[in-house]
């Protein structure tokens, strides 16, 4: 495959991440699938990998900025990182190439896709909500679910699907967490979505690594892209139609997920 055309790829991917902030897992692993020929395995344990490199970017400036509701990324991660590290033993146990775990991984993906694009597009067709600034009380109730086995059940069922597919901690992550913290301000909420994808998406790359499922080449070529791709979008994001950027790509997705369920 050709370097340029992966690296413009991963350009393009790191882009719209910064306008919007959808996730890179529901552009990059179809992109890698359909345009690139990469088997499904593949695509989503260097996904993985690409993901947890590009959040940690962010995660830290969130940090900085006193952003990341610590709590939040606790209770998702309690749930999500052993459910990761389950999927991970099973996968090993079956094969990541075997042909039954290509047909799971295919057709999970396509459906992740799907619930993807009906949570972008419900977010775009809502619109932005106006940040809030909290106290310190008014931050600490905010970050108490109505129960705390609510984000952990929650994790549990992210964790499988992200280690899977590589897709769910995004826009599925984020319209969920505004269901389960309705008091938590919009911005506390993305650094919370973005903070604890970095150990998910680390931990299961890692152990798709470890099972072979990796690209080493062609993860490097994407960063190549990516990096200058978000730093650009961060910056025009401010002077980009957001709500139809949104729309656009939750229609894009749709596609690509029915495609893949139907494959």
């Amino acid at each position: 495959m050709p370097d340029f055309a992966i690296i413009i790829a991963g350009f393009a991917v790191g882009l719209i991440v910064g306008l919007t902030g959808v996730g890179g897992g529901s552009l990059m692993t179809p992109i890698l699938i359909f345009f690139f020929g990469v088997k499904p395995y593949l695509a989503v344990g260097t996904d993985l990998l690409f993901a947890a490199f590009t959040k940690l970017g962010g995660t830290v400036n969130l940090a900085r900025q006193h952003l990341v509701p610590w709590r939040v990324v606790g209770l998702l991660s309690v749930g999500s990182l052993p459910a990761a590290i389950a999927t991970l033993m099973v996968l090993r146990w079956i094969g990541p190439a075997s042909d039954a775990v290509q047909s799971v991984m295919t057709h999970t993906l396509g459906l992740a896709l799907l619930l993807t694009a009906a949570a972008m597009f419900y977010k775009a067709a809502r619109g932005s909500q106006l940040p809030r600034t909290l106290n310190g009380s008014e931050l600490a109730a905010a970050s108490q679910p109505r129960h705390w086995s609510l984000p952990v059940l929650f994790g549990l069922v992210i964790g499988t699907l992200v280690t899977l597919t590589s897709v769910g901690a995004g826009a599925i992550g984020v319209s969920a967490l505004m269901l389960l913290f309705p008091l938590l301000p919009l911005p506390r909420i993305v650094a919370a979505d973005i903070a604890y994808a970095v150990p998910l998406t680390l931990v299961a790359g890692l152990g798709h690594a470890s099972l072979g499922s990796v690209d080493w080449s062609l993860l490097g070529k994407l960063l190549i892209g990516s990096l200058p791709g978000i730093w650009l979008g961060t910056r025009l994001m401010h002077h980009t139609p957001e709500r139809l950027v949104r729309s656009l790509l939750s229609l894009l997705l749709a596609y690509a997920g029915t495609k893949l369920i139907t494959l």
